[in-house]
């Protein structure tokens, strides 16, 4: 079964690769055997569509052509399918494999892995790397767990607007958004995308946590302009807490809150079984300090312990 599954998997690439125009699936089922014998139309049309699935999945470029009649046909393009000598020295080799591993857990690793054995069959020098040879190191991971991940990131590749719900943190239910998405960004373990809300006519970075639902696309252009790549980043930075201007005190359970603990400036240990941490605060933080829930309790400034009572209070809401 597997050795006539690959054969009519390369009949079908050579076919696509050697013709100047697109086939038609009769024409394509005309010219292979399997698909001749093929016990009626539905096997046969099931039969090309998850080949046709499957060499795209190995990397081919087949595209979807629709004649004048509205017939629809297939090919690949040689110039399509065909990579640019490659001039990669043994550590940028090293490098790309390195970058492909980050990307085990997310519905990127079926494409990491076809574009380095597309390099690799290329030329690319195989490197040896020590992540191979000691499988008990740690690795490079990036995890991917939202839904909205992958259709976001497809939307800020296209340029494409997108509406989704979402939940605010002192919100009782989440709320419709209309954004142009510019980019994503991982933060301390968390996914944001940094875009333009389009109803608040401003720029505004959302948790991909918090989007509820799935997310849809809308047909146009964008309105606002896209920042550079490094505007972008600082946003997401700024809106997500990590450019903090002033400093906050708090007090956490013993044992509890490491992260918090991790980036304290100044930590009193307490005989009650509380500590009293000073850290920095920056926009966010209130946000952050609701997920310790009873473990963290803020002295000052003001308004951050008003803004972690309040988003408590929504979440006790419901």
């Amino acid at each position: 079964m597997a050795i006539a599954k690959a054969e009519r998997l390369m009949n079908l690439a050579l076919c696509l690769l050697g013709t100047r125009r697109a086939l038609s699936k009769r024409e394509l089922r005309g010219s292979i055997e399997a698909y001749l014998e093929a016990s009626g139309d539905e096997a046969f049309n099931r039969m090309f569509e998850r080949d046709k699935d499957d060499l795209r999945e190995l990397g081919l470029v087949i595209e979807t052509v629709e004649n004048l009649d509205g017939e629809i046909g297939y090919l690949a393009r040689r110039d399509s399918n065909r990579l640019p000598p490659i001039t990669l020295d043994a550590e940028e080799a090293a490098a790309l494999g390195l970058a492909a591993k980050v990307w085990q857990q997310a519905r990127l690793a079926g494409a990491a892995s076809g574009a380095l054995q597309k390099l690799r069959a290329a030329g690319m020098p195989e490197a040896e790397d020590a992540y191979d040879l000691q499988p008990s190191a740690l690795e490079p991971r990036i995890p991917v767990r939202e839904a909205a991940f992958e259709p976001l990131m497809l939307a800020c590749r296209d340029r494409r607007p997108v509406v989704f719900d979402y939940h605010k943190s002192n919100a009782a239910r989440p709320e419709p958004r209309h954004v142009e998405p510019w980019t994503l960004e991982c933060w301390r373990g968390h996914w944001y995308l940094a875009g333009w809300d389009r109803d608040r006519g401003a720029e505004r970075v959302f948790r991909l946590s918090r989007i509820s639902g799935r997310v849809r696309s809308r047909a146009g252009a964008f309105t606002a302009p896209v920042p550079d790549a490094v505007t972008v980043r600082e946003t997401v930075e700024s809106w997500a807490g990590e450019t903090a201007t002033r400093s906050a005190r708090i007090r956490l359970r013993t044992g509890c809150g490491y992260p918090l603990r991790a980036r304290a400036t100044e930590t009193s240990e307490g005989a009650d079984g509380w500590d009293e941490l000073e850290i920095p605060y920056g926009h966010g933080l209130d946000a952050w300090l609701v997920e310790f829930g009873p473990d963290v309790v803020v002295l000052e400034p003001a308004d951050l312990r008003a803004g972690v009572v309040e988003r408590l209070r929504a979440v006790a809401k419901g």
